[in-house]
C-alpha cells in the first residue's frame, strides 16, 4: 500500500519531464503505475485478504495534542474506491494518448495533474484520520480547479474552474468544522474510533456535526443546490469529465456517505438532510438533462441524477442499501466514464458535440456506436447489463428496507422510478442525438470527420466489456462488496447480487421504466413543449452568479469606505485603534499592583537617548538620505541594548539588518529627489505629534502591564536545557529557530521568497527577472582589484580606495559568514546571521562595480538559490520520517578536524544551509531589481535623451544647410526670371508685398499644439 502511494508520487512528479521527453507516449508509460495498482489491489480481494475485518495500516504520530497522525487504512470498502480510482484512472490517461494531438507545454503539467489526482485520490480513501482525509479533500478540489482551467484562455474556463473551487472549498470547510465538533463532543478523529463510540444519537451537537459534514460531502458530489457547477466543470477537457466528473473526484462525497451511513444513520438528522436532497437531485438532473443539445451537458446533468440516486440509497445505512448503493457506484463509473471518452471521440474527430450538427454518425463509426449503445443501455438499467443488476438491487432494496416504513418508502420508491423514467429518456436522447441519422441526411461535420484512433476507443470499449461481464457474471463484485458488509454487518445475513431474482415487483417496476422512460422519448416534442425556458424554481447558478456579484459589491463598499487612498489617513486609523482598545481594555480590567525598571545601568540611559535625539531628528530632517540614516541610528542603538541584556544573537542579527535595510533604501532613494520638498501645515505637524506621543505611551503601557500580568512560570527559563538537550546546542535562539521551533522559521522563510518575488515583478513587470546562471570562475582583467575590469567609463571613473578596500573586505566577510553559519549552533550566529553576512559582502561588490562586478562574484540566478534552500529546508523537515521518526527530528555527531579541533554537526544544520541560501538568494533578487533593473532603465533614459539630443543637432545642421543653400540660388533664379519674363511697371508698382512668416498673422493654437 505504501509502495504504491510512493510510486503514484514519484510518477506525479516525474509526469512533465516523461511527457515533454517523450510526448503523447507518455501518458501510456504513466498509466502502468495506476494500472499496476489496480491488479494488486484486485488480487486482495481474490485471495480474501479483508476477510475479518483485516486491514493493512500505516501509522506516523505526529502532533497527538492536535490529532495529526498521518493514519492510513486500508479496508475492504477503501479497496473498492481504490478500483475505481486505479483502474479507471489508467484508462483514461492512455485516452489522453489519443485524445490530444499535440504536446504544448502546457499538457505536460496537465499530465502531472492527472496523475496528481488519482494520487490524492486514493490518499483520501485511504485516510483513516479524518483531518488528513480533509486534507486530501482539499487537493483534490485545487486539482480540480487548475484541470477544469486548462483552457485558461477561454473565459468560460477560467469562470467554472472558479465557480467548482468556490463551492467545493466552501463545503470542505465546512466539514472541517464539522469534524472538529464532532471529534471534540467524541473524542473520535478517525473512522475507525468514531465505529466505537457508543450511543451517538445522544452526543452533545452531533446534529450540527452531521449537518456540515454533509455539507462537504454533499457539495463534492453535485446534490442541490450545488449541483450547478459540475455542468459548469464541462468546459475542461474530456479526459478530465470522464475521470474526475464522473468516476473519482463526485466520488469522494459518495464515499464520506458509505463510510458513515453504518453508524450515522441512526441520527434522525441523517436521513432528514441526505434521502430528500438525493431524491431532488436525481429529478432535477435527469429533467434538466432532457434540455441540452450538447452531448457532455447531456452526461453532465445526467451525472447528476446519477449521484442523487447513488446518495440517496447509500445513505439509508442497512447492509441491503450499502450492497446496492456500492453495485450503483461501480456501474455508474463504468458506464458513465466510457459515454464522456466516447463523446470526447466524437468531439475530436467530428470538431462538434452539438445534437443538432450531428447525424449519421451511427453508419459512419460502428464501432463507437455499439460500444456508447451499450454503456447507455446499462445506463438506463437494460438488462443484461451490470446497470440493470445494480438498479434491480436498489428496487428491491427500497421494497423491502425494514428502516424505511410507510411514506418515507412510498415516496423514495415513487422518487425513483421517476427518476429512472427520466434516465431512460435522456439515454435515449444521447443516443438519438449522437448517432442517428437524422432527415436521412449525413451531417457535415460527420462528413468530414478525420479516422478514429485506437486510443480513443479501446478504453471505453475495455469499460464497456466489464459493464457486459459483471451484469452477466456479478459474482466477482458481489464477493468484493460482501467482505466489507461482513465486517460491518456481521455474515448472518449474506446477500449476493444477481442478473435474474424471477419475476417479482421490481422486475415489473424495470419494465415500467423502460416502456414509460421510450414513450416520453418518442413523444419529445411534446415533452419539449413542458419545459420552462427558464427554470421555474429559479437557477443555481444565476443565484451563485448573484452572490459572488453581491459580495463584490460589498467588497467594494468596504473598501472604499476604509481605503481612502491616503497613507496618512490609513496609519491614523491603525494607531487611532491601537491608542484606543488597549488603553480601554487596561482601564476596565483590575490589575494595579505593576511595576517598572527604568534602567539597571547609565550605558542604557545613553543608548535611549540616543534613540530619543536620533528619531527626534528624523521628523525635522528635509533630506531622504540623511533621514534614513539617522532612523538607522535608533536601530544601532537597540542592538546596543539587545547586547547590554544578554542577547548578542539578537544583536548581531539587528545590526546585521539595520546595515542591509539601509544599503536598500539607499537603493531606492538614489532614483528620487534628495530633499522632500512637501510642506504640511504646521497645524497637521501637531496632531501627527500627538498621535505619536499617544502612541508611544499606549504601547508603554501595554508593556508594562503585560510584564507584571505573567502568573505562570515563562517558558524561557527551560529554553537553554531544552536547547541543549534536544537540540546539542548552547545557543538557545539559533535552536530555537532551526529546531524547536523550525515550522515557523520554514512558513517565514517561504513567506520571504514571495515577497521577493513580489518584488520583482513589481519592478519588471511583464518582463522575466530571471537571469542565466553559470559556473563562478576566476577570469584575469586588466586590472585586478575587482573582477569586472574597466571596460566602461563608470568603470574607468571609479574610486581606486573603494576598490581596494573591496577586495580587501570581501573574501574576509564571506569568512566570517561562514564562520557564522557553523559556529550558530553554541556561539552567536546561524544561517540567517551568516546569509546577511554573505549578502552584504555580495552588497558591497555591487556598489563598487556595479552589476557586472556582482556577475563575477555570484553568477547564479538568485530565484535558483533561493529555490535550493527551500528545497534543503524541506529536506531537512521530511527527512526523518524515512526513518520513522517525527518531522523536524534531531540528530547529532561530531567530528574532529586537524588544527581545528572537535566540530559539532547536528543535523539542524541542514535546515540552518537552506536559511543561509534564501537569505543570499534574497539579497541577488534585490540587487537585481532594485540595483540593476533600475540601472539599466536610468541607462536607457540617458541613451534616450542622448539620441534625442544628436537627433536635434542633426536636424538644425540639415536645416541650416539647407538655409545656406537656398541663399545662394535665390539671386540666380531672380535674376533670370527678370530677363525672360519683366513685369509691366504699373503692375510692379500696384503689387502688394508677399506674405511672409513675419508679416502673415498667426493663427491661435491650441496648448497641445504649443507645447
Amino acid at each position: 500500500m505504501i509502495t504504491l502511494f510512493g510510486a503514484l508520487i514519484v510518477a506525479t512528479v516525474a509526469a512533465p519531464f516523461l511527457i515533454r521527453y517523450m510526448g503523447r507516449p507518455a501518458f501510456g508509460l504513466l498509466a502502468i503505475v495506476p494500472g499496476v495498482g489496480f491488479f494488486w489491489t484486485l488480487t486482495q480481494f481474490t485471495n480474501g485478504a479483508f476477510d475479518n475485518d483485516f486491514a493493512y495500516t500505516a501509522r506516523i504520530e505526529w502532533m497527538p495534542n492536535a490529532n495529526l497522525a498521518i493514519s492510513l487504512r486500508m479496508d475492504a470498502l477503501a479497496a473498492q474506491f481504490s478500483l475505481i480510482i486505479l483502474g479507471i484512472g489508467a484508462l483514461v490517461l492512455a485516452y489522453c494518448w489519443g485524445y490530444f494531438d499535440k504536446t504544448p507545454r502546457r499538457l505536460a503539467i496537465f499530465g502531472a495533474q492527472m496523475v496528481g489526482f488519482a494520487t490524492a485520490m486514493y490518499g483520501l480513501v485511504l485516510s483513516d484520520n479524518f483531518l488528513l482525509m480533509y486534507v486530501f479533500w482539499e487537493i483534490t478540489s485545487l486539482l480540480s480547479f487548475l484541470l477544469v482551467s486548462y483552457y485558461g484562455e477561454r473565459a468560460s474556463s477560467r469562470r467554472s474552474a472558479q465557480q467548482a473551487l468556490m463551492v467545493t472549498v466552501l463545503g470542505g470547510l465546512s466539514m472541517l468544522v464539522g469534524i472538529v465538533v464532532l471529534g471534540r463532543q467524541t473524542g473520535a478523529w478517525s473512522f475507525t474510533v468514531i465505529a466505537e463510540v457508543d450511543n451517538i444519537v445522544h452526543v452533545p451537537y452531533v446534529t450540527v456535526a452531521i449537518v456540515l459534514i454533509l455539507v462537504g460531502a454533499l457539495t463534492k458530489s453535485a446534490i442541490a443546490p450545488a449541483h450547478f457547477w459540475l455542468p459548469g466543470a464541462m468546459a475542461a477537457p474530456t479526459p478530465v469529465s470522464a475521470y474526475l466528473h464522473s468516476a473519482a473526484m463526485v466520488k469522494a462525497g459518495i464515499y464520506l456517505v458509505a463510510r458513515l451511513a453504518p453508524e450515522f444513520h441512526e441520527v434522525a438528522t441523517w436521513h432528514l438532510v441526505v434521502l430528500p436532497l438525493g431524491l431532488f437531485t436525481m429529478l432535477l438532473g435527469g429533467w434538466m438533462a432532457l434540455k441540452q443539445k450538447d452531448l457532455k451537458l447531456v452526461l453532465a446533468y445526467g451525472t447528476v441524477s446519477q449521484l442523487g440516486f447513488i446518495t440517496t440509497v447509500m445513505a439509508i445505512g442497512s447492509r441491503e442499501a450499502m450492497q446496492a448503493g456500492l453495485a450503483l457506484t461501480f456501474a455508474h463509473s463504468l458506464f458513465k466514464a466510457a459515454l464522456f471518452m466516447v463523446v470526447g471521440a466524437i468531439d475530436h474527430t467530428s470538431g462538434t458535440r452539438d445534437i443538432d450538427k450531428l447525424s449519421g454518425l451511427g453508419r459512419k463509426q460502428p464501432v463507437l456506436f455499439i460500444i456508447a449503445t451499450i454503456s447507455a443501455l446499462s445506463m438506463a438499467g437494460i438488462p443484461p447489463l451490470f446497470g440493470f443488476v445494480s438498479k434491480e438491487s436498489v428496487l428491491e432494496t427500497l421494497l423491502e428496507e425494514e428502516l424505511l416504513v410507510g411514506m418515507p418508502r412510498n415516496i423514495i420508491l415513487v422518487g425513483v422510478v421517476a427518476g429512472s423514467i427520466l434516465t431512460m429518456t435522456y439515454t435515449l436522447r444521447f443516443l438519438w442525438g449522437a448517432f442517428a441519422t437524422k432527415d436521412r441526411t449525413v451531417s457535415e461535420a460527420v462528413e468530414n470527420m478525420h479516422p478514429m484512433g485506437g486510443m480513443l476507443w479501446i478504453p471505453p470499449a475495455i469499460l464497456t466489456a466489464l459493464t457486459v461481464l459483471f451484469g452477466i457474471w456479478p459474482d466477482p463484485l458481489s464477493s468484493a462488496v460482501n467482505q466489507h458488509l461482513d465486517n460491518i454487518f456481521g455474515t448472518d445475513e449474506e446477500t449476493y447480487l444477481a442478473l435474474w431474482h424471477g419475476f417479482t415487483v421490481a422486475l415489473g417496476l424495470s419494465a415500467i421504466i423502460i416502456v414509460a422512460g421510450i414513450i416520453l422519448h418518442w413523444q419529445r416534442q411534446v415533452l419539449h413543449t413542458w419545459q420552462f425556458t427558464y427554470p421555474a424554481l429559479g437557477s443555481a447558478d444565476d443565484a451563485y452568479d448573484t452572490v459572488i456579484n453581491s459580495l463584490r459589491t460589498v467588497s467594494l463598499h468596504l473598501t472604499a469606505s476604509t481605503q481612502r487612498g491616503s497613507l496618512q489617513f490609513n496609519l491614523t486609523v491603525i494607531f487611532g485603534t491601537l491608542i484606543l482598545l488597549p488603553v480601554i481594555s487596561l482601564i476596565s480590567g483590575d490589575l494595579t499592583n505593576v511595576r517598572m525598571i527604568v534602567a539597571e545601568n547609565p550605558w542604557q540611559i545613553g543608548a535611549a537617548l540616543v534613540i530619543v535625539m536620533a528619531a527626534t531628528a528624523a521628523t525635522v530632517i528635509n533630506n531622504r538620505l540623511s533621514a534614513v540614516i539617522v532612523v538607522g541610528i535608533t536601530g544601532y542603538a537597540l542592538a546596543f541594548i539587545f547586547a547590554l541584556h544578554g542577547a548578542p544573537d539578537l544583536a548581531l542579527t539587528q545590526l546585521l539588518v539595520e546595515t542591509i535595510v539601509m544599503v536598500i533604501f539607499m537603493l531606492v532613494l538614489r532614483k528620487m529627489p534628495a530633499s522632500v520638498e512637501w510642506k504640511q501645515d504646521p497645524k497637521m505637524g501637531r496632531l501627527r505629534a500627538w498621535l505619536s506621543v499617544g502612541v508611544g505611551l499606549a504601547v508603554t503601557l501595554v508593556a508594562l502591564f503585560a510584564i507584571n500580568a505573567r502568573s505562570a512560570r515563562p517558558i524561557s527559563e527551560t529554553m537553554p536545557e531544552l536547547a541543549k538537550e534536544i537540540g546539542h546546542g548552547s545557543n538557545a535562539v539559533n535552536v530555537l529557530l532551526v529546531d524547536m521551533r523550525a515550522w515557523d522559521t520554514f512558513g517565514e522563510t517561504t513567506v520571504l521568497i514571495i515577497a521577493a518575488i513580489g518584488l520583482a515583478s513589481l519592478i519588471f513587470r511583464t518582463q522575466s527577472f530571471a537571469r542565466p546562471s553559470r559556473r563562478p570562475t576566476l577570469r584575469v582583467t586588466g586590472r585586478r582589484w575587482l573582477a569586472a575590469g574597466v571596460e566602461t567609463e563608470q568603470q574607468l571613473n571609479r574610486s581606486l580606495m573603494i576598490d581596494v578596500a573591496t577586495r580587501v573586505l570581501f573574501p574576509s566577510m564571506m569568512a566570517l559568514s561562514l564562520f557564522f553559519f557553523f559556529a550558530g549552533h553554541n556561539a552567536p550566529g546561524g544561517g540567517f546571521a551568516g546569509g546577511l553576512v554573505a549578502a552584504l559582502a555580495l552588497t558591497l561588490r555591487y556598489l563598487a562595480g556595479g552589476w557586472a562586478e556582482l556577475e563575477e562574484a555570484l553568477p547564479i540566478d538568485g530565484g535558483r538559490i533561493m529555490g535550493a534552500g527551500l528545497l534543503i529546508s524541506l529536506v531537512a523537515i521530511v527527512a526523518p520520517m524515512f526513518f520513522g521518526l517525527p518531522p523536524l527530528a534531531s540528530a547529532y555527531t561530531s567530528v574532529d578536524i586537524p588544527l581545528i579541533g572537535s566540530m559539532s554537526l547536528p543535523s539542524a544544520l541542514v535546515f540552518d544551509t537552506g536559511v543561509y541560501l534564501i537569505v543570499v538568494g534574497l539579497a541577488l533578487y534585490i540587487l537585481n531589481s532594485l540595483g540593476s533593473k533600475l540601472d539599466h532603465e536610468e541607462e536607457m533614459r540617458k541613451q534616450r535623451a542622448r539620441d534625442r539630443a544628436r537627433s536635434l543637432a542633426r536636424r538644425q545642421r540639415q536645416r541650416s544647410a539647407a538655409q545656406k543653400s537656398g541663399a545662394k540660388k535665390t539671386p540666380a533664379r531672380a535674376a533670370a526670371r527678370a530677363v525672360s519674363d519683366p513685369p509691366p511697371a504699373k503692375q510692379a508698382e500696384s503689387a502688394e508685398p508677399a506674405e511672409t512668416s513675419e508679416s502673415k498673422p498667426a493663427e491661435p493654437q491650441s496648448p497641445g499644439k504649443e507645447r
